[in-house]
């Protein structure tokens, strides 16, 4: 496993959502970003093809970016039916656990030690994506803190992310500059349970039998 604080560069996240395909490399290159990690389940968009895995990779590549697909371990619809609960709705606590997304933090973080890496998934609003939901408490656990780009370039600090978070579920009083910070994780953690809970994946439960 890879130690506390063994990087160098920094973790931003984005969500592609309908941007233009060329737009969206302005942003990673005004961000200084040099490697995308797809950590989609399934590296492809119906309603918005051009970010399908191959014309993604074909518009990096001359750009100087690298491309790498860690939707396996990392993406939010597991192969695992242990990362599921009962109702088909994904546990991202329980997939956390597994030794097969603790394998693909590594991997993200041997990648950072030497650069800029962006996370990839769909939601433009990290709050309704896995890649805040799920990724995101592991690398705070490893001591890393990500940036996410929204719309137009503009970063949301994690930390501005989970006071929106707090405010959606009515916890404000445990947001930054409030009187309850010694508080503060414990109701980000409930809050980001209650948050899964309307966006999280959920497949039936008779489907999860065969994954």
């Amino acid at each position: 496993m890879i130690p506390l604080n063994a990087t160098n560069g920094t973790v931003f996240t984005i969500g592609h959502s309908n941007h233009d395909l060329g737009d969206f490399l302005t942003v990673l290159v005004n961000h200084h970003v040099k490697t995308l990690c797809d950590v989609r389940s399934r590296p492809g968009s119906v309603r918005f093809p051009q970010f399908n895995r191959e014309p993604l990779e074909a518009l990096l590549s001359p750009a100087g970016l690298r491309y790498e697909f860690l939707g396996e371990a990392l993406g939010g619809r597991p192969a695992d039916p242990r990362a599921y609960h009962p109702d088909g709705l994904v546990d991202y606590a329980a997939r956390r656990k597994s030794p097969e997304f603790a394998a693909g933090i590594d991997q993200l973080l041997q990648l950072l030690r030497d650069t800029n890496i962006v996370l990839m998934c769909a939601e433009e609003d990290p709050l309704q994506c896995h890649r805040f939901l799920m990724i995101c408490p592991a690398l705070l656990e490893r001591g890393v803190v990500p940036a996410h780009i929204r719309r137009g370039g503009i970063l949301e600090s994690q930390r501005d992310a989970e006071d929106r978070l707090l405010e959606l579920h009515g916890r404000t009083a445990f947001a930054t500059g409030s009187l309850f910070v010694s508080e503060r994780d414990p109701a980000i953690e409930e809050a980001l349970q209650l948050q899964a809970k309307e966006f999280a994946c959920r497949a039936s439960p008779e489907a999860i039998e065969y994954f």
